[in-house]
């Protein structure tokens, strides 16, 4: 059965219009205004006073990792009604490639856990963390399968590649269409200053002293360090969750001589401050992330660059746990599980501290949360857009809704939210997957919907950026 939605104003990238979309067998049949004629046999639903959104896309997550000697909080079920119950219709999660892997083994890991068990649509991007001949010949069947967006660290003894890797990497996903997507910190800093208080204060327990083990100019210096191989490979590179000014300025100079960089970063870099740290023991902990929370001056710069369209996606980075899992760093900051929940508040809080806040415009919170990481990682135009064809991921969008983020009405299974308490204005009224209801208002109509999407190779992502 057809359906149409009557009288929603539509935002894309480009602007905002009054218009219906009429929806048969999970596609957008039509877009326009008064279509009475095309839609006389469809069950009709009044959004008019709403905004219509594409669905969102959540470009960096991280459902039932294996990390820090535990696992996610968060599993595919839970994570991804998270995602849905705010807006969410398609997450990219990191298929990460254990050491001694081939990369279809990592593949069918990830397939394992998530197919079946996703309320929101899915798709990968590959970490690699082992690199040889066979790896670099297996990349060729790993892409022509629809894989074609990948993470590397820079850190992290069990996943990063050295600069050696890193330069054959880029040149091989350079002959294959691919690109990468890569966690710039500098370990040996980080592995030092660890180092440095643990002799200075005989241990490791003033989790105050965190941020300054992963200073902004570890970022800075790592981004640096992979803007200049890319160079030499003369390939795009994304530098996810950015978190500095120091990081972005090194994105700048290299824009400056002509490279395509892409940048991401979270909500929670735009909105929260090292600060948190100083509250000490457990509630310190529940903000031990990596890279850090950086300052407020920190934050105001990401907030212009992203106004000023030169970071391109905001992701979660939505890496869960409990407070239970936390206090595995109580004697030792160190041991704590690094990361975060963010999936179902995301879209909630870019719209109250973005655009009713007046630091972005409707059209560019579409872009960064639809449009350009469809078009970055392959999914466009099946999803980041309203129009014939595409998937029916819609997010009908109450900008008169008032509610404050509490971590019981979350869908998330962390049990504490890092932004409790907030008060915001405007949230997903409904959220469409592929033209099914599947939440409203923060709650789960129909579970277990979500399908895996694979890519499609582009040629071109020039076109993101300004």
């Amino acid at each position: 059965m057809k359906q149409l939605l009557r009288g929603g104003t539509v935002v894309s990238g480009e602007g905002q219009r009054v218009q219906d979309i009429l929806i048969e067998d999970g596609k957008i049949l039509e877009v326009g205004e008064n279509l009475q004629d095309s839609g006389r046999d469809a069950e009709v639903t009044d959004v008019s006073k709403k905004l219509i959104f594409p669905g969102f896309i959540d470009g960096h997550t991280h459902m039932h990792l294996e990390v820090s000697g535990t696992v996610t909080a968060d599993l595919f079920d839970t994570g991804t009604r998270a995602e849905l119950a705010g807006g969410t219709t398609c997450i990219v999660d990191f298929a990460t490639q254990n050491r001694g892997e081939s990369l279809a083994e990592a593949l069918e890991n990830w397939h394992k856990k998530a197919d079946g068990e996703c309320s929101c649509d899915y798709a990968f991007h590959l970490a690699i963390s082992d690199w040889n001949e066979r790896i670099s010949e297996e990349l060729e069947t790993v892409v022509s399968s629809g894989i074609h967006s990948f993470k590397l660290y820079m850190v992290y003894d069990a996943m990063m590649v050295d600069d050696q890797s890193m330069y054959e990497i880029l040149s091989r996903l350079k002959e294959l269409g691919g690109i990468a997507g890569v966690h710039c910190e500098n370990s040996g800093i980080v592995k030092a200053r660890l180092e440095e208080i643990k002799r200075k204060e005989g241990g490791r327990r003033d989790v105050g002293d965190y941020p300054g083990t992963r200073p902004a100019l570890a970022e800075a210096e790592a981004v640096n360090r992979l803007l200049k191989i890319a160079r030499c490979v003369d390939t795009p590179v994304i530098v996810v969750h950015l978190s500095s000014q120091e990081g972005y300025e090194e994105v700048q100079k290299a824009r400056e001589k002509g490279q395509k960089v892409y940048v991401e970063t979270c909500p929670q870099y735009l909105l929260l401050d090292e600060g948190r740290y100083q509250a000490g023991g457990l509630e310190a902990r529940k903000y031990m992330i990596a890279p850090p929370l950086r300052t407020k001056k920190d934050q105001e710069v990401l907030w212009q660059a992203l106004a000023g369209e030169q970071i391109q996606t905001v992701a979660t980075d939505h890496c869960s746990f409990t407070l239970e899992q936390k206090e595995m760093g109580k004697d030792d900051f160190s041991m704590t599980p690094c990361g975060m929940p963010g999936a179902q508040e995301r879209p909630a809080l870019i719209y109250h501290y973005g655009v009713r806040g007046g630091r972005i415009t409707l059209e560019q919170m579409c872009r960064c949360l639809s449009e350009n990481p469809a078009k970055l990682y392959g999914l466009y135009p099946k999803k980041g857009v309203i129009a014939p064809g595409s998937d029916a991921d819609l997010v009908v969008w109450d900008t008169k809704a008032k509610w404050t983020l509490q971590s019981k009405e979350l869908q998330s299974a962390s049990d504490y939210c890092p932004y409790e308490g907030a008060s915001l204005s405007g949230r997903a009224e409904k959220v469409y997957l592929r033209g099914e209801l599947a939440a409203e208002n923060g709650e789960i109509i129909k579970a277990f919907l979500g399908q895996y999407v694979r890519g499609v190779h582009t040629n071109d992502r020039g076109f993101l950026l300004k």
